[in-house]
């Protein structure tokens, strides 16, 4: 049985700290791939301004080219409506046969995990992973996780590890007030966002 890990996000844009977690992810859960997925029409997000879905799909496909074992896939970006984790796991389910599927979220969705659509489903159709994220205090995240998995009855995988602090909210501002971000993500991102103008 295969095991594969996918990483959701709204990727906007793709930096390097996605690769690092794609990386850790790899080879601490022994990994057969990763499947990045970026989200197409994010619920939680609707209020917000996104870049296009093909840009950002276009940022993780030319980072990633040449990595045998990291794939990205167009589910959430085709599909019509909102990107449902649920969902996406359920058609990976149909289409992945005798693979064992680990979605890897950072602590954040951890903390707000019941406000997900149909959380319970996650947990059958996934082993859910956490990953630290800079910010947040160990003991209260076992404490969380603690919690969740008593009401799901499910266990949930937690990897520390060192995490470079980088967010994509970070690398938007720092391009609306001119800064460098050269040294943030990969140098295919670095030239889409300077060829089409993205978050000035």
């Amino acid at each position: 049985m295969k095991r594969k890990g996918i990483l959701g996000g709204t990727f906007d844009p793709f930096h390097n700290g996605h690769m690092n977690i794609a990386y850790e992810s790899l080879y601490r859960l022994k990994l057969d791939e990763i499947i990045f997925m970026p989200a197409g029409s994010p619920p939680h997000k609707s209020d917000k301004v996104i870049t296009s879905p093909e840009i950002r799909y276009d940022m993780i496909k030319q980072s990633i080219t040449g990595e045998e074992k990291f794939k990205v896939s167009r589910y959430e970006i085709d599909k019509k409506g909102y990107s449902y984790t649920y969902k996406t796991l359920e058609y990976i389910n149909g289409v992945e046969k005798n693979t064992e599927l680990f979605f890897i979220t950072g602590v954040d969705c951890l903390m707000y995990i019941d406000e997900w659509k149909n959380p319970s489903k996650i947990f059958e159709l996934s082993k859910v992973v956490v990953l630290n994220r800079p910010g947040y205090n160990k003991a209260d995240i076992m404490k969380k996780k603690n919690e969740v998995e008593s009401k799901y009855k499910h266990n949930i995988i937690f990897i520390d590890i060192p995490l470079l602090d980088i967010s994509s909210t970070q690398i938007r501002k720092k391009v609306s007030k001119h800064e460098e971000i050269k040294y943030l993500v990969p140098k295919e991102v670095y030239a889409i966002i300077k060829n089409n103008k993205l978050y000035i």
